[in-house]
């Protein structure tokens, strides 16, 4: 069965990533099953904060001129990402960080880990969006890894 995670991956390894940066987290499972799927292909450093994470995937990119890739759980999982990020933005380092997300049913309703990852990433990001769906992971993947500033082919 093919699902958002499932999708998410695949569009990673077609556009020739092949390193992920990250911590397992419950809000993400679904995209580690699906990276532990594809393991002989993609490669995920697991690190022991989210910080250092989106630092490696930051430096990744900058030496090596390959998307950066940096993965982190819900709600404080996504916060700690920020310094990594920040780093990448202001030296225009391709970086793609992947956070969870609580069941649509629970957004906004003060659960645990419930954090508006997508208005955080505001300021450091150029492209941002909350998916929701497989279909939708289809419609946005490219435009995520790929950047909204080049045509999706």
């Amino acid at each position: 069965m093919t699902d958002a995670s499932d999708i998410l991956v695949e569009r990673l390894l077609a556009w020739g990533v092949d390193t992920i940066f990250g911590l397992p987290g419950d809000g993400i499972n679904g995209v580690f099953e699906a990276l532990r799927k594809q393991k002989e292909r993609i490669r995920f450093i697991h690190v022991r904060h989210e910080e250092a994470a989106a630092f490696m995937a930051c430096a990744y990119a900058k030496f090596t001129g390959k998307l950066g890739v940096c993965i982190a759980t819900s709600g404080p999982g996504g916060i700690h990402l920020l310094n990594g990020l920040y780093d990448a933005k202001l030296d225009h380092a391709p970086v793609l960080a992947i956070t969870g997300l609580q069941h649509s049913d629970l957004i906004g309703t003060f659960t645990q880990q419930d954090v508006a990852l997508d208005k955080l990433f505001i300021d450091v990001a150029v492209y941002n969006e909350r998916i929701m769906s497989g279909a939708h992971m289809e419609s946005v993947a490219d435009l995520a890894i790929r950047g909204p500033w080049h045509p999706v082919a």
